[in-house]
């Protein structure tokens, strides 16, 4: 049992936490490093000299962060939001764009593209299947992200894509490019390349072939949640001009191009 504080005591004690607490908005955990005391005994303490919690003004509640940037609408932003409905994944505490076993060099792509952006540090962690999550812990990225039009669940929610990037093409050049460096594909047929992107979410897939179309590229309907580009001249003007970023793409690109060269 903790021993009985004097008057003296006790008002020393609370004139040092109500300050370190109160007055200069220092976390629990911030205190208890300060005074090289648990974060329990810190708990404690307030609770024991009847100081009121205010978590919720900590500037790290629920993982809430004071060194990021919230980026305005660019061409940055808009490949993102492409890799985020591809392959990403918003949680209520992270951002996740997860990526297979052989994509390492798009891996660090994507962490130094979401750096550039939000200003602070991306982690990649490797699971066990060799699969690696690029991810930033941060619930004001989360909900801003959701404000955008994310969501956490892209299918339950046939999510589509954010209007603004409809208006300018740059914007929807750079979409593409993040969504097909993700959820994309490039193979052979019997006598050509066909290059292809995929999503349940039938928003989403009309928006993407809106969006081909508008960029001049003669797009399938969409079927089977695919969208096709057949068309030889299209396909390389794809890989040219779209300029996908995953080497992965570009490899089979290249490899089948020499296999099938146009006439």
């Amino acid at each position: 049992m903790a021993r009985r504080w004097t008057k003296d005591e006790e008002a020393i004690y609370r004139k040092e936490l109500y300050s370190l607490y109160a007055t200069q908005n220092k976390s629990i955990g911030e205190i208890g490093k300060e005074l090289n005391i648990p974060y329990q005994t810190v708990f404690d303490r307030i609770r024991r000299l009847g100081i009121k919690t205010t978590p919720e003004k900590k500037l790290r509640y629920q993982n809430r962060r004071n060194d990021i940037q919230l980026p305005k609408q660019s061409i940055r932003l808009a490949e993102f939001l492409g890799i985020m409905l591809g392959d990403g994944h918003i949680s209520h505490f992270q951002t996740i764009v997860t990526l297979g076993t052989k994509e390492l060099p798009y891996v660090q792509y994507v962490q130094k593209l979401m750096q550039e952006l939000f200003k602070v540090k991306a982690t990649i962690s490797v699971k066990k299947s060799g699969y690696r999550d690029v991810y930033i812990g941060s619930t004001l990225i989360a909900k801003w992200l959701k404000e955008q039009g994310l969501v956490e669940n892209k299918v339950a929610a046939q999510v589509g894509v954010p209007k603004w990037i409809m208006s300018d093409k740059k914007y929807m050049e750079a979409f593409a490019r993040g969504f097909f460096d993700t959820d994309g594909s490039v193979y052979n047929l019997r006598f050509g390349i066909q290059i292809s992107l995929t999503n349940r979410s039938a928003p989403l897939l009309l928006a993407l072939q809106e969006i081909l179309r508008k960029l001049g590229y003669k797009a399938s309907e969409a079927s089977a949640y695919k969208v096709y580009i057949t068309k030889r001249r299209d396909v390389e003007r794809f890989f040219k001009e779209i300029a996908p970023a995953n080497d992965k793409h570009r490899r089979r690109f290249d490899k089948f191009s020499r296999r099938y060269p146009s006439g």
